[in-house]
């Protein structure tokens, strides 16, 4: 099961959100917590996101840690690698995308979280975190292949911060056969297979070749 959350990661708000997405793990889930899109601010911020992931996922109850997986050398460390492993839920939050991408593309650490999706968990992504796992995300001078997990997706979290100009732009940019996925504050697009579900605060926008259309929270959509 994957989670793509527009922004708002650790939030009070995201609350329901988290605890809809760790009612389907059953008793006493592991939750590892990855601040590796911040790995370019520095020590002090990478710090506050790991706080802010591993004490909010305790209060919400749960066994929960973040793990120092900031270069690449960190995500082709075994021993890290196994640790990811043993989660049942990993979250990435947010930073740049292209430095996450950078570092988890073709690593141990990545081949650990898709073992824990292979055996049932979750992947939540927020902000850059949800867009590496799209077909692409932005770069120079062009666009740079993502993971693909939501197969023909361009994600485009914080969806309710930006200008409709823009949104025209990108899609416009990114082609008729790939999907814009917008996705607010405190609200994830849930993929399950091939079925999603909005969960969350506000509506997801998805535009393709069907046209725009919006989606409320409790909504599924075939994908």
């Amino acid at each position: 099961m994957l989670a793509l959350v527009g922004s708002g990661e650790y939030l009070p708000d995201m609350e329901g959100v988290d605890r809809f997405l760790l009612a389907g793990l059953g008793d006493n889930p592991k939750v590892v917590c990855l601040p590796t899109a911040a790995g370019t601010e520095g020590p002090q911020r990478i710090a506050y996101w790991s706080d802010m992931g591993s004490n909010y996922f305790k209060s919400l109850g749960v066994n929960a840690r973040a793990l120092p997986v900031i270069t690449r050398k960190d995500a082709q460390d075994p021993a890290l690698g196994a640790q990811v492993g043993e989660a049942d839920f990993v979250y990435l939050s947010g930073g740049r995308p292209d430095y996450l991408l950078a570092v988890l593309k073709d690593s141990l650490v990545w081949q650990a979280i898709q073992d824990v999706l292979a055996r049932g968990g979750i992947l939540a992504g927020c902000s850059a975190g949800a867009m590496i796992l799209g077909e692409k995300i932005p770069g120079f001078p062009g666009w740079r292949r993502a993971f693909n997990l939501l197969d023909g997706a361009v994600i485009m979290p914080h969806f309710d911060e930006i200008p409709a100009w823009m949104v025209r732009v990108v899609h416009h940019w990114i082609g008729r056969r790939e999907r814009l996925v917008g996705v607010p504050g405190y609200t994830a697009l849930v993929a399950n297979g091939k079925t999603c579900w909005v969960v969350g605060k506000s509506n997801v926008t998805l535009w393709d070749r069907d046209g725009k259309r919006s989606f409320t929270p409790g909504e599924s959509l075939a994908w």
